[in-house]
């Protein structure tokens, strides 16, 4: 596929923001140009010269946003004490986020003053690192999430110049103490520092003890006045696993917009009644149920407390979490916006993404429904083809008696 020059998207299932309609879709220098329901498209878009993408029998929708994937993380250190080279991390993880339909990723790295990645040089190492490849040629758009750990009281002059740098696109607020949050039941921060980070179980107990007496010691005006400046600086705030109406309305004062994970329901439905927008996880969508015993996202779905779907860890539920939807009755449109539009929305960039919108952004995705299953078929950005897939076909097999829904 040419970079730039006039596409066609011919006889795709469209998936707008509030229709889904069958069209093509013309896309003239990355950007589109028109939706044209029926093949209706004007004369100067049917000559040889248009480049033509045959979409029947797939859903041509918005590439997904994932505003937050640690995914990143896993990449560089599969496992504790094991890491890959920051260039072959980026690189691969780029293929599979194109290949699972994101268009848009940001990265959530956690200055956390913990080990491994989440090391403060390394985070630092790990934010250049994205910016670098930011400016160079890459398969889709990467922007950084930067988680910081509130008991983190070494990173925050970090964190000060990497919002006045205006280094990162998106800023959230992290509060891991143990008995709150995330970790309220007894015993849950240790299993996860044993499980996640490699520690023994007296180290973890050590490292409890010492997280209690950093909390003590938070410098919160200085942090309202980061997040103001990051506001200003156009990066958005979030907060992360609000679990009570009372950390919610602490947390407005400090310029968030973004509610990420809340532990219940009541959380959920405050935090949007609020103003603020509400993400949950997709693998939580998937599994039906929280990693961590919390709320359950369908739930709050349901109730329509929930604004925005991200990969949390896993990238590749994001799309199956959307077709998730679908089968408890959220609308196509809706559940699609999760991932795209709202996310979109959030993060101050819907005038550019986030819709198949004229004189938007061409960023799209292609999607077959094999065997009740989404596949992408193909991945643009820009207007440009970064992915494409066919399939080997086994004559010995039977096809599905749903190959298409």
């Amino acid at each position: 596929m040419k970079q730039n020059g006039i596409r066609r998207i011919i006889g795709g299932t469209v998936v707008l923001s509030d229709q889904v309609v069958v069209a093509d879709v013309v896309i003239v220098n990355g950007l589109i140009q028109g939706i044209y329901p029926n093949g209706d498209v004007p004369i100067e878009f049917l000559s040889a010269d248009v480049e033509l993408i045959d979409a029947q029998q797939l859903y041509v929708m918005p590439g997904m946003i994932d505003m937050h994937s640690d995914a990143i993380e896993r990449e560089i250190q599969p496992r504790p004490n094991t890491s890959f080279p920051l260039s072959m991390s980026f690189y691969e993880l780029e293929k599979k986020l194109a290949v699972s339909g994101i268009t848009t990723i940001y990265h959530s790295v956690s200055l956390a003053d913990g080990v491994g990645v989440r090391d403060n040089e390394k985070v630092l190492e790990i934010v250049d690192s994205i910016r670098m490849h930011q400016n160079r040629r890459t398969m889709i758009r990467h922007k950084v999430h930067l988680r910081y750990e509130l008991t983190n009281l070494r990173g925050l002059d970090s964190l000060k110049q990497l919002v006045r740098e205006k280094r990162i696109d998106l800023l959230s607020y992290m509060d891991h103490t143990p008995g709150q949050g995330q970790f309220h039941a007894p015993g849950a921060y240790e299993e996860y520092m044993m499980k996640a980070h490699g520690y023994s179980g007296q180290d973890a107990v050590e490292m409890i003890e010492q997280i209690k007496q950093w909390q003590k010691q938070v410098n919160w005006p200085e942090l309202k006045l980061i997040a103001a400046e990051a506001v200003q600086n156009g990066i958005s705030v979030a907060s992360h696993d609000d679990d009570s109406i009372e950390k919610i309305d602490q947390h407005r004062e400090y310029h968030i917009s973004i509610s990420e994970f809340p532990i219940h329901l009541e959380a959920a439905e405050y935090a949007r009644k609020q103003g603020l927008f509400v993400c949950v996880g997709s693998p939580n969508v998937v599994r039906g149920h929280s990693h961590s015993n919390n709320m359950k996202a369908i739930d709050a779905i349901r109730a329509g407390a929930v604004d925005i779907l991200c990969s949390d860890y896993m990238p590749t539920s994001m799309l199956p979490a959307v077709m998730k939807l679908l089968s408890h009755g959220i609308p196509m449109c809706d559940a699609v916006n999760m991932v795209s539009l709202e996310p979109a929305r959030a993060l101050g960039i819907a005038q550019e993404v986030g819709s198949i919108t004229v004189g938007k952004q061409a960023d799209l995705i292609l999607v077959e429904v094999y065997d009740d299953y989404p596949i992408v078929r193909n991945t643009i950005v820009s207007g440009n083809m970064v992915y494409q897939s066919g399939f080997y076909q086994n004559q010995l097999i039977e096809e599905p008696a749903h190959a298409y829904t």
